[in-house]
């Protein structure tokens, strides 16, 4: 377990996922989150672009790429082609080394949430599997988890994908506000819907 002080030295980040160009050398390498830490039989898979999903039983495989991203590196039809093997594809991209709006993030989750309602083998990637990815990893460890501080699941996501998974002072700071940002925007969501309903 990683435990992560107040201060965090800027040094402590890689800039983004764009750093590890070894990984297209490599065979895909797929980590299983364990998500019984927090009351959950399923596993959470995480990797970095693209490759062979079939292997690893994969039904759903969540893209947090841009398609700007994509044509970068070549696999312009990523989606497409998932599609066509069979998988069920979630998009929700956001620029590399940054976060998603809170917004978007609850809408990540709660798909994920069905997913694992469901049993499904789902997988979630980014271009380098660390930066973003294991941000959505840690945050649906938050939400599952009344109890689980920032630096726990953060500390999970290092054990699990090396020191550079969280890559950004950004996205460090985003697991720390996670809670309370999300509390605040389900208030206000459930407060809009009230009006709405009333008149």
């Amino acid at each position: 377990m990683v435990n992560l002080t107040g201060t965090m030295r800027t040094s402590e980040f890689d800039s983004s996922d764009e750093d590890s160009e070894e990984q297209n050398q490599l065979p895909l390498q797929v980590s299983w989150l364990a998500l019984s830490m927090v009351n959950c039989h399923q596993f959470l898979g995480i990797c970095a672009l693209p490759e062979d999903l079939k292997s690893h039983n994969i039904q759903d495989v969540f893209v947090l790429c841009t398609k700007g991203e994509m044509v970068k590196y070549r696999v312009p039809g990523l989606l497409e082609s998932y599609e066509q093997q069979g998988f069920k594809v979630y998009h929700y991209p956001f620029p590399d080394g940054s976060v998603p709006d809170i917004a978007n993030c609850w809408n990540i989750l709660e798909e994920l949430r069905i997913c694992l309602e469901n049993a499904k083998r789902i997988l979630i990637q980014c271009y380098g599997g660390l930066g973003r990815s294991c941000l959505i990893a840690a945050c649906l460890l938050l939400q599952l988890s009344d109890t689980m501080l920032p630096e726990e699941a953060i500390g999970h996501l290092r054990e699990l994908r090396g020191a550079a998974a969280i890559q950004t002072v950004k996205q460090y700071n985003y697991l720390h506000d996670f809670r309370d940002n999300m509390a605040t925007y389900l208030a206000t969501k459930d407060d809009v819907a009230a009006r709405s309903v009333s008149r």
